[in-house]
């Protein structure tokens, strides 16, 4: 029987995993479509390749209906190949002695895992909860030339088995490929109901929202510095707003970041963000101008560059000038922005977002102990932000004293209505 060849629609995130290579690797958010891809895959190999053998892995597995069996299934009918594929209890039968089998890690040892030393593919669904034993166990068995590894997962940690192959030390090496995909990337994800899911989680469970929708490790919401403070939602900009202009320098790696805010109420909207990586000085300008009338308010900016700001303001006549750093501004900055009563970040602010949901104190590797050390990290727009408010936030350090008696006289006077 002749086979009908398959084009299939692929979002673009996913191209560097069509060619051959032993790992591969997806990770992100909700609503990206990585499961939808491997499925995909899978159907498209044993259509086109007859006798192909895959197995489908999770760490646990109490039965085929919590596996992807139920997803290639649907893949199968959506591309009306039923004719092709033997849909059983416990496997699909594919053309030429084809097979696609579902099985939980857990149940394994080394000596059952033999096996699945003939399969073409082993694709590893909802990878973050694979163990290092089984992961350890696993890619040594399949060991047919040209079989491949492919893991699908949502991150929870660095140190989970599977994210720390993929994307910490030695993965490098050439027999490895893994994307990062988020719903952002997926072409089709306005189709259904998951947009309102994921608006309705930044606005309302921003400490979860980046872990669940944006590919982000799970957090310590202890840990996370702003945590329970910080918006993402649409607002109006009042037409008396008194606007504050920041801009932290790139370094190296480190992104130029700049951004507008303003303060109603107890409250502090940022309402545009520009700004990258690689910058380069004649084309700063471009850059800040990306901000809505940023060449008529005053900016405050990094001073570890006075060269450049001397620049703008010399060349382009930029208002800008360097914000006042002392020992503990960082701290300083963090304690007055706490003292607002919220941070409203515009939903077009995405790097600013991005930075709040991931700016944390550090945690003890060894005993998971939060410490009272800000790690220098997702901080740049941040930073920029510190500096914008200059002149709100105080150095603490050099607030006015006053010994015990001149403050037991300023209370009486206060009490008796001498203090106005």
């Amino acid at each position: 029987m002749s086979r009908p060849s398959l084009k299939i629609p692929t979002a673009r995130v996913f191209a560097p995993l069509l060619a051959p290579c032993r790992y591969k690797g997806a990770y992100g958010g909700r609503g990206s479509g990585k499961s939808h891809f491997f499925g995909e895959c899978v159907v498209e190999e044993h259509l086109r390749l007859a006798g192909h053998r895959t197995v489908c892995i999770r760490e646990v597995q109490k039965s085929t209906q919590l596996s992807s069996r139920q997803l290639i299934i649907d893949k199968i009918s959506q591309f009306n190949l039923q004719q092709y594929f033997d849909v059983q209890d416990r496997a699909i039968r594919t053309p030429g002695d084809g097979l696609i089998v579902f099985q939980g890690m857990q149940n394994h040892t080394a000596e059952s895992l033999k096996s699945l030393e003939g399969f073409d593919r082993a694709w590893v669904e909802e990878a973050q909860s694979v163990s290092a034993l089984s992961w350890r166990m696993l890619r040594p068995t399949l060991r047919k030339k040209g079989a491949e590894i492919w893991a699908s997962w949502n991150p929870h940690a660095p140190t989970d088995a599977v994210d720390a192959f993929f994307r910490g030390a030695g993965s490098d090496r050439a027999d490895l490929v893994a994307v990062r995909a988020n719903w952002s990337d997926n072409p089709w994800f306005d189709q259904g109901t998951l947009p309102t899911e994921r608006l309705e989680d930044q606005r309302t469970r921003p400490d979860e929202y980046g872990h669940v929708w944006e590919g982000d490790y799970q957090s310590f919401s202890a840990a996370q510095i702003f945590a329970g403070r910080v918006r993402v939602q649409d607002f109006a900009v009042p037409e008396d707003a008194r606007f504050y202009y920041g801009v932290d320098w790139g370094f190296a790696k480190d992104p130029l970041a700049a951004l507008r805010c303003f303060i109603a109420g107890n409250t502090v909207y940022i309402d545009h963000e520009a700004g990258g990586i690689g910058v380069e000085l004649d084309a700063i300008p471009a850059v800040l101008g990306q901000v809505p009338n940023a060449g008529q308010w005053p900016w405050k900016a990094d001073g570890a560059r006075p060269e450049t700001i001397s620049f703008l303001a010399r060349t382009y006549g930029f208002r800008i000038s360097a914000a006042k750093k002392w020992p503990g501004s960082v701290e300083d900055g963090i304690a007055r922005l706490k003292a607002f009563d919220a941070i409203v970040v515009h939903p077009r602010c995405k790097r600013v977002a991005e930075e709040f949901r991931l700016y944390s104190y550090r945690i003890d590797k060894d005993t998971g102990d939060i410490l009272p050390i800000v790690e220098d990290a997702h901080n740049h727009w941040i930073d920029a932000l510190r500096y914008a408010l200059d002149g709100i936030i105080h150095n603490r350090r050099t607030m006015p004293r006053f010994n015990a008696g001149t403050l037991r006289h300023i209370l009486h006077a206060s009490r008796d209505g001498k203090n106005g």
